[in-house]
């Protein structure tokens, strides 16, 4: 296995701030990614009920793949030997994979930790597996991912301050061994300049917590920096609290990515906190249950209001799901278990997230991204407009 060829190496240029708001520009060697980015989730090489042409069409840089998954099937030793994820999927942007630690923490059936790393069994056969540091980074190595994540321990959400603590600790000395592992793979000619690891941030809920972190991880000098373990229950006033918490120990000339994150609404707080870059599940996964989003608001075509309803979900978008297709017609699609249903509502809801990352990064160029999030935030948590 080699690496890939370098067109750039690695780096984060902060192009204009507006407030805490930033937009700037992520260069790897595979491409450029526009700040502020939503990345869709390609979790096992596919982002659901989506095409790829379609991803590269909405306007995205970036897609995230999952460690976990991808591992247990089809596996990252037949992915690598086939070419690697890029070509296994047809996809020749950036790709962030996740370290796994999350996946192993919340859908495996069994599973053992200590500080080597974390035992498990397959949720797919029940099949035995080990996911340590080192094991993490050699498969996003062998996927040929563009951004690695450290492997780092989710915990589950209440967890007292001791808990926390603890794995706390434990992630930063798994970032030790990631960033370990990740050099050496480097030594060896399996990534290269253009691939980088980012940290990632634990702490619970604990201010005191996620400040020691990120300066421990600061002081790795990681290309860039994640907020984890937050949106799993905590709600959004907590989860803004901890980044106002957190952010300021991050550096400003290195990406800030917020994982897991999720509705519109939290999007543009985040962004107004200084958060460059996103991922959730949140548009294909509605999309395949008859939820739209939209500047509007929320639409849930599954609603029998719909059914007769001839207008598109937005006759400005320049998404031809948005634009060219009637409520009605999607009503009825989803309430007849149609496979189209869900395809036409996950495009038109990855399309209309990058649309709000474009209009963010142009609002913060302009200076008035307090103005924008002012006249959209509210519009955007409705749940059912007219």
């Amino acid at each position: 296995m080699t690496a890939a060829p370098i067109q750039n190496p690695f780096s984060f240029t902060l192009e204009i701030t507006d407030g805490l708001a930033r937009r700037g520009l992520i260069k790897t060697g595979r491409g450029e990614i526009r700040t502020p980015a939503f990345m869709p989730v390609g979790t096992a090489a596919t982002v659901k009920a989506v095409y790829l042409d379609q991803v590269k069409e909405a306007g995205a840089d970036i897609i995230l793949g999952n460690t976990y998954h991808l591992m247990l099937r089809p596996g990252a030793e037949r992915i690598a030997r086939l070419g690697g994820l890029h070509k296994f999927m047809r996809w020749d942007g950036p790709v962030l994979t996740d370290s796994g630690g999350f996946q192993v923490m919340s859908l495996s059936k069994l599973r053992t930790l200590d500080e080597t790393g974390v035992t498990f069994q397959s949720h797919i056969d029940g099949s035995r597996h080990q996911l340590t540091p080192e094991r993490s980074i050699e498969v996003q190595c062998l996927l040929g991912s563009d951004i690695q994540m450290q492997l780092d321990e989710c915990i589950k959400a209440p967890a007292e301050h001791k808990e926390a603590k603890r794995a706390m600790e434990l992630s930063l000395r798994w970032a030790e061994r990631s960033k370990a592992a990740f050099e050496s793979h480097r030594a060896q000619g399996t990534v290269n300049d253009g691939q980088a690891l980012f940290g990632i941030v634990q702490g619970g809920i604990y201010p005191d917590l996620r400040r020691a972190s990120a300066e421990a991880l600061v002081g790795l000098d990681l290309p860039g920096y994640a907020v984890g373990g937050l949106a799993v229950g905590e709600g959004h006033d907590v989860m803004i609290n901890i980044l106002e918490e957190t952010l300021p120990f991050l550096p400003s000339a290195k990406p800030r990515y917020l994982m897991g994150v999720g509705t519109p609404a939290d999007l543009l707080a985040a962004i107004a906190r200084g958060i460059d870059m996103f991922d959730c599940v949140m548009p294909t996964r509605s999309g395949r249950h008859g939820q739209a989003f939209t500047w509007g608001g929320r639409i849930n075509l599954r609603n029998a209001r719909h059914a007769e309803d001839p207008r598109p979900l937005d006759p400005k978008s320049r998404c031809p799901a948005s634009r060219d297709y009637s409520r009605a017609y999607l009503h009825h699609l989803h309430r007849s278990g149609e496979y189209l249903g869900a395809m036409l509502l996950s495009w038109a809801n990855t399309c209309f997230y990058q649309e709000l990352m474009a209009a963010a990064r142009e609002a913060i160029r302009e200076g008035r991204y307090a103005d924008f999030i002012a006249k959209h935030k509210d519009r955007l948590n409705a749940p059912e407009p007219h």
